[in-house]
């Protein structure tokens, strides 16, 4: 692996973790002798953007609940992630407010009886925008990779969203998939 390229792979952060252990960023980057972390700046009810209400079935404007995170790798800005909840799971909840999860979001779904059984990612390549060129540290010729995670559970019920971007030339997305399981 190229030392400034960050391979990931989504498996581990679609399950729940076992009391006591980590979220799945950090036990990602422990995994790879790497340090860096998360700056949670927003968190709490938003309306829902035209793309975001339409994963979720719902209209747009409609209230949703978002975490806005800064990833980081090292003390380089690594990915901008925009997580979204239905109100109706995450209103009230850990999932509304600023403090970190322990053991990550998806541990604390299941807690609250929502499960991911099945997920899409859409993944694009653009350029990034003013803002998220700022944020991401990245010059103006420099495209982005935008994921978009939908998770749906047992019953086809969208249970979240996230929205991911990252800068392309430091990413590689790695993908396992089994078949017939």
């Amino acid at each position: 692996m190229d030392s400034g390229k960050w391979v990931s792979s989504s498996m581990s952060y679609l399950t729940p973790r076992a009391k006591g252990q980590p979220d799945a960023w950090s036990a990602e980057l422990a995994g790879h002798g790497r340090r860096g972390g998360q700056l949670i700046v927003h968190a709490g009810e938003v309306p829902a953007t035209s793309a975001v209400a339409e994963l979720f079935g719902l209209s747009e404007g409609e209230a949703v609940v978002v975490r806005r995170r800064v990833m980081y790798l090292g003390d380089e800005p690594s990915e901008l992630t925009d997580t979204y909840y239905p109100v109706d799971i995450a209103r009230g909840t850990r999932l509304a407010g600023t403090a970190k999860i322990r053991g990550g979001a998806v541990t604390l779904l299941a807690e609250l009886g929502y499960v991911g059984v099945r997920v899409r990612e859409d993944v694009v390549a653009r350029m990034p925008s003013a803002e998220e060129r700022d944020v991401l540290r990245t010059a103006s010729d420099e495209p982005v990779l935008e994921l978009t995670r939908l998770t749906l559970d047992r019953d086809g019920r969208p249970i979240q969203v996230d929205r991911m971007v990252m800068p392309a030339h430091r990413q590689q997305l790695r993908y396992e998939m089994r078949i017939g399981e």
